[in-house]
């Protein structure tokens, strides 16, 4: 794989306003690297272990993206570090993240996850789910924590209606919290949304931030 290329490829198709996380678990620091130094610095790891280990042999200007659904007993070893983390979908966990932001003297960005697919293995809110949880007490004693936006990941299917209709969900719900919620807030921009097979799908459905990594660095190594 010619992963500058690749970068440069996907870069360059994108509108001004949508970002690019480079999705770079399983793969190697010269993978990392060759990436890095086209000048990219926006990296997604789903693994604590991995992530640290990462953060501490790479470059520090890395924005480190945690794209998966931490574990609440290993948020702390994050924490220090994280530019955002997207898989949020519980108070329990909000509470987590907040605490041990206090603790290294630092808020936290987040995303709420949202479940917008048909399949019932992936995570994720329900619209009523978030209704409670935003308007909870232990929400709004939440001092380190930001919630800038929402994620969601579409159906693996070939049937480009259903996904493009997920996405669209997703977009709806965007703008629900955002008129309900956060009217006022200047940060909750962010509509995380749009893999490898389907990312162009989700640009046109309005998402800001898409998730890449075979299309960059090809298949995963498991």
């Amino acid at each position: 794989m010619d992963i500058a290329k690749n970068i440069k490829e996907i870069t360059e198709s994108l509108p001004g306003n949508v970002r690019l996380v480079a999705v770079s678990k399983t793969k190697p620091n010269e993978d990392i690297l060759e990436a890095y130094n086209t000048g990219h610095r926006i990296f997604g790891e789903n693994k604590v272990q991995d992530l640290t280990k990462k953060y501490e042999e790479l470059p520090k200007d890395i924005e480190w993206h945690f794209i998966g659904h931490p574990q609440s007993n290993k948020v702390k070893y994050i924490a220090p570090f994280i530019s955002l983390i997207h898989g949020v979908d519980s108070i329990k966990l909000l509470k987590t993240i907040n605490k041990e932001a206090i603790k290294n003297n630092r808020e936290i960005d987040v995303l709420l996850q949202f479940h917008i697919a048909k399949e019932l293995t992936k995570f994720g809110l329900s619209r009523d789910e978030a209704d409670v949880l935003l308007t909870s007490d232990a929400f709004n004693q939440l001092t380190n924590v930001r919630v800038v936006g929402v994620m969601g990941m579409a159906t693996y299917t070939d049937d480009k209606d259903q996904v493009r209709n997920e996405f669209r969900v997703l977009k709806s719900i965007f703008n629900s919290l955002k008129n309900k919620y956060f009217s006022d807030s200047k940060i909750f921009t962010e509509i995380s949304m749009g893999m490898s097979g389907d990312y162009p799908l989700a640009v046109e459905e309005g998402s800001t931030m898409i998730r890449v990594g075979s299309r960059i660095f090809g298949a995963r190594n498991y």
